[in-house]
């Protein structure tokens, strides 16, 4: 299955600030898999530890970290010839050996001729507050669920993705493609981007099938809580969890705590949600009264929406039956459009944006994201069919009068005066860089 992230692992080999690399991601999102197929592909040789599956390979680690000793040592267990640029070491499930991550350190800085790649289930919570992590001396990348035009080349439709790649004109793509896009969007929302789900798809067809794959991904998660998170968190992990597809399912999609228990308050929950976040699970997207360049300076922390790593799991936590993906826009508006502005949350964090933002005022109005782009704020309001009213829309223009006013419906793409409409399966192309 051709992931982008390779051509991310192609520019990181040939780039001029190579250091060692770790590939952050949730578990199930395909790391392994793509370190394994850019070290056959790429390189001339590949030598691979696992050091959940084996054990005594932090044994290597405990005498010495110097590089050079590393590479003889592991040249031996893996029975692989370690050479300077002609061979990639990848290092699988790093956090069950701290001191193979703080080994990387040392490979940046004594041996960085040699191609070093690590990753890990729940890396980002392992590494949050580890001591001795390799500060300033790696290169990172981020592994997400399929996009939707990873999706598309995932079940034969390259030119339709190339197409879509290259499309640079607001005039309205032709109507038969648009109205087959919008039927392989609603697959998309039911299946979402986890490669066995997609790749079982792919292969028979069967939503089924697809529906138990994301079942199983969702128990396996559940088991990293009680495996992985603090126990004195375990529970609060549990119920943030489980609370997300219902507090998106509100009209108001703002997490509230209250909606958990009466007496729930924020900072009982800050350290589960932080956790979840980490372990690549959840995404937040800040409230912004202000919107002015930076958003970040001006996000409200203690005012969120939370929204799931991938829509399908979402639907899958939903109980969403497979009948939505023929009857009619119901998986469009389902759960007061939840799937679709998980949708666009997802899509946005793995193009372009790594950090969420939307805008209220007062109770009147509200855009669901907030798009910054070439140093503007760029409002964005997501529909989950196609109307097209656009109230919150104007109340922002009438405010701060930005360049653009963005909605993402299931119409057509169309331009009229500042308003600009992003069919939902183009929303990855946001804004279109068009003068």
């Amino acid at each position: 299955m051709k992931r982008d992230v390779y051509q991310l692992l192609e520019n990181w080999k040939q780039s001029t600030r190579r250091k060692p690399l770790i590939l952050n991601g949730a578990r199930q999102v395909g790391k392994t898999y793509a370190l394994k197929h850019f070290g056959k592909t790429s390189y001339k040789k590949m030598a691979y530890l696992n050091f959940e599956k084996d054990e005594k390979l932090s044994q290597y680690f405990e005498g010495t970290l110097d590089p050079k000793q590393l590479i003889k040592i592991l040249s031996i267990h893996t029975e692989v010839e370690i050479e300077p640029h002609n061979t990639l070491l990848v290092m699988d499930e790093i956090q069950e050996c701290p001191k193979a991550l703080n080994s990387l350190k040392y490979f940046c800085e004594e041996a960085n001729e040699y191609h070093v790649a690590a990753a890990g289930s729940l890396l980002g919570v392992k590494t949050a507050n580890e001591k001795g992590f390799p500060v300033g001396k790696v290169n990172f990348l981020e592994v997400y669920p399929l996009t939707f035009f990873e999706f598309l080349s995932a079940l034969g439709h390259d030119k339709i993705r190339l197409f879509l790649d290259e499309y640079n004109t607001y005039e309205p793509i032709p109507s038969p493609l648009h109205e087959k896009l919008l039927q392989l969007l609603k697959t998309y929302l039911f299946i979402g981007g986890m490669p066995e789900a997609v790749a079982e798809y792919a292969k028979t067809d069967n939503l089924n099938i697809v529906r138990e794959i994301q079942q199983e991904i969702l128990s396996a998660y559940e088991k990293d809580f009680a495996k992985h998170a603090p126990p004195h968190q375990l529970m609060n992990i549990t119920t943030v969890w489980n609370q997300v597809h219902r507090q998106l399912a509100k009209e108001n999609k703002k997490f509230i705590f209250a909606a958990i228990r009466k007496s729930a308050r924020g900072r009982d929950y800050e350290e589960a949600i932080q956790w979840l976040s980490d372990a690549g699970l959840i995404h937040k997207s800040h409230l912004v009264e202000t919107p002015k360049f930076p958003l970040s300076a001006y996000a409200d922390n203690n005012v969120f929406k939370i929204f799931l790593a991938d829509v399908g799991l979402l639907g899958a936590q939903s109980s969403l039956s497979a009948h939505t993906i023929i009857d009619g826009d119901l998986l469009f508006t389902e759960f007061k459009g939840a799937l679709t502005e998980n949708y666009v949350a997802q899509e946005l964090i793995a193009t372009k944006h790594k950090e969420l933002y939307y805008w209220t005022s007062e109770g009147t109005a509200e855009v669901d994201f907030l798009i910054e782009a070439d140093h503007h704020v760029y409002p964005l309001e997501v529909k989950a069919g196609t109307s097209q009213k656009k109230k919150s829309l104007l109340v922002y223009n009438q405010k701060y009068a930005p360049e653009k006013l963005m909605r993402a419906t299931l119409m057509n793409i169309k331009h009229d005066g500042n308003i600009y409409n992003y069919p939902l399966y183009l929303i990855s192309r946001c804004p279109l860089p068009i003068a």
